[in-house]
Parts: structure tokens; sequence; C-alpha cells
């Protein structure tokens, strides 16, 4: 049996912002790291991304970092890469869309040597690939884009933040970005900070802020243009109605199975047009809710609901949007209708976005 949790948000016609919201949309899913599942120092919490090897995942400055730029670059959140002589990290995630062929993409992250790293890398680099770095022996040099090709020495920035940028021609369907060093011999690429000082090498990187956006073509022709899979028409563009304000609630068009909390493919549609309206908000901070009725016990009841508020929370990540988002699960506890009847019961199941920011 499938329910849908009811209805929605108004959507209006604007012609102007369909080329505006593709050149500024980062395919990179949380780019900043901001989001997160729950607190800890595990990668995978920062969904999506993915660790291989042994990644660190910062949500607050270390606590004996003296240095003036310690914490993240942006917000709270950022990521570290540990390089040694045999070892070296890399960080990975899936694009919100695959790469078109002959598009240019414009990619960005910052870098910030830690305090106690006693060398510094040559060399740090982006690979994009179909299927990322666990499906081939060794990255292939087209793919990558490298520090070496723009600049020669060290990475260092003097422990502060420093930006690592270039162009990528895609060849048409990679869906995957890996960040590190991709030197054959990692220890050949590294270069010691203080050579009379004793101890092996190892440089620490941290990682905050990455993006990779579409570069408008100069002789714009294009007709119709491919967003999430979604097909849009340049005169037909949705944008959400901007009547709106911190602490309303709007309740999602969402589908599940009966006691599931995986999305249907009835979700998508209304979700879509959920992150369309955030890619256009950029700013706006909301919080995801997940409610139910009273049938079962409240355990069960709480758990559901956040888990069905998680689901969404997840999707809207992982489909390229950078906005801060929280999630939480009410259970029962919130019902805007009652509960003796089926009528109610099913206005109870309900999933809702509420603007905590604009």
């Amino acid at each position: 049996m499938r329910f849908f949790i009811t209805v929605i948000l108004v959507f209006l016609e604007c012609k102007s912002l369909l080329s505006q919201t593709l050149v500024d949309k980062n395919l990179v899913p949380n780019g900043s790291f901001e989001n997160y599942k729950k607190k800890g120092n595990n990668l995978k919490n920062a969904i999506p991304w993915k660790a291989i090897a042994s990644v660190d995942y910062y949500q607050e400055p270390i606590s004996n970092d003296t240095s003036k730029c310690k914490g993240a670059r942006t917000g709270d959140c950022y990521i570290g890469l540990r390089f040694q002589k045999k070892y070296k990290e890399f960080l990975e995630v899936k694009l919100s869309e695959p790469l078109k062929h002959g598009n240019n993409y414009r990619f960005e992250c910052y870098l910030r040597l830690a305090f106690w790293s006693n060398a510094q890398l040559k060399s740090f680099g982006a690979y994009f690939s179909k299927a990322g770095m666990k499906a081939v022996n060794y990255p292939e040099k087209e793919y990558i884009l490298d520090t070496i090709a723009a600049k020669k020495g060290v990475l260092s920035g003097g422990y502060c933040w420093f930006k690592f940028s270039g162009t990528y021609r895609a060849s048409g369907g990679e869906k995957y970005l890996t960040l590190g060093n991709f030197s054959l011999k990692i220890k050949a690429d590294m270069a010691k900070i203080n050579i009379l000082k004793p101890g092996f090498k190892e440089a620490y990187y941290f990682v905050d802020d990455v993006s990779l956006k579409w570069i408008k073509p100069k002789e714009d022709e294009i007709k119709t243009v491919y967003v999430d899979s979604m097909r849009y028409e340049k005169d037909s563009v949705l944008q959400v109605n901007q009547n709106v304000h911190a602490g309303e609630k709007i309740t999602l068009k969402i589908a599940f199975d009966l006691g599931k909390s995986y999305l249907l493919p009835e979700s998508y549609a209304e979700l879509n047009k959920l992150v369309q309206y955030l890619f256009r908000h950029p700013n706006m901070i909301i919080k995801i809710n997940g409610h139910s009725d009273n049938t079962g016990s409240a355990a069960k009841s709480n758990r559901l609901s956040e888990q069905r508020a998680r689901a969404v929370f997840e999707y809207l990540i992982t489909h390229g949007v950078q906005n801060k988002l929280y999630f939480q699960g009410y259970g029962s506890s919130q019902p805007i209708a009652d509960n003796s009847t089926e009528e109610g019961r099913t206005k109870n199941r309900r999933v809702e976005f509420e603007i905590v920011k604009q």
C-alpha cells in the first residue's frame, strides 16, 4: 500500500534564470562538508563523500591549532588528507550529474597545510572519472587537473588557505571526482620543510570549499539544456513563489510505501522542484521535518519519521544542494489532524520543508 504526503510549493515561469542557475550550480555535492548525518569524525557522516584509505573529518577547529587560519575556510567543517613516503589518502564523491561531452567546467578547492607537517607536496590534483579511483589501475593524465601544470615548487600557503583551480574539458560521462596526489612516486613528490630536522616526512593538508561549475559558452545558442536528468526549455523555467518567511513550514508531496522510508519515484518531481528552489536561494537554511500518525509504538514512529526526513535530506545533498540543511523526526508528537480517522492519519504522515533562515 502506498500513500502520498500532501501538497506543496507554487511555481512561476521565469525566462532569464535558467542559464544563471546552470553557471552558478555547484556539481560537487556538499562541497563545503557542512551537512552531516551526525556529530563525529567519520567521513561517512559527510554524505555523500567517500574515503580512499583513512580520511579525517573535522566539525570544529582542532584544539591545539594555534595558527591564524585555524578551522574551516568557511562554515565549521573541513577535511584532512595525510601523505607519507609510502602512503597517501584520497577523497572521492559522486557528482550531482554526469559531465557533458565538450563542456568546459571550472574546478576550485581550497587547501591549507597543517601546522604539524614537516613536508610539503609538490602537486595536488582533481581526477574526473566514470567509475572512481577503485575502477582503474591508475588515473589517465588527460582526466586530471594538477597543480604541476600551473605552478612549480611546493604547496604551502604559509599555513593559511590557498586556492587550487583550473578548467576541465569533459570527454563526457564523468560521474566521480577524486582529490589527492596522483604522482606515481609520492616520496619523490614531497619536499621536507626543514632538511636539518630528523624524522620521517609527512605532509598533511586540510581541504574545504570544493566546487565544479559549468562555464557558459560565449556563443550561447543552446535551446534545450538538461539538469539532474530533467529537461527544461529556456523559455519555461520554474521558480518558487517568494512569499515565504523564516519559520514557515511547507508540506511536501512525497510518496512512501506504508511503514517504509525509501523514496518512491512519484516523489522525484516534487523534490526536484525543491532542489531548483534552493539553487536560487543558496543562503537559505532549511530543516526537513518528518511526522507520523499515532499507530504503532512511539519508538517506531519516531524512528520512521526520522528515516523519512533523512531520505529527503540525502536526496537534496546528492542532487547538488549546497545550503545548510538539518533533519529531524518528530514521530506522532505534532499532529495536524484527528488521528481517529484514516483521513486525519494520512494528513499526519507528512514531511515538511521548514525555513530556518532566509
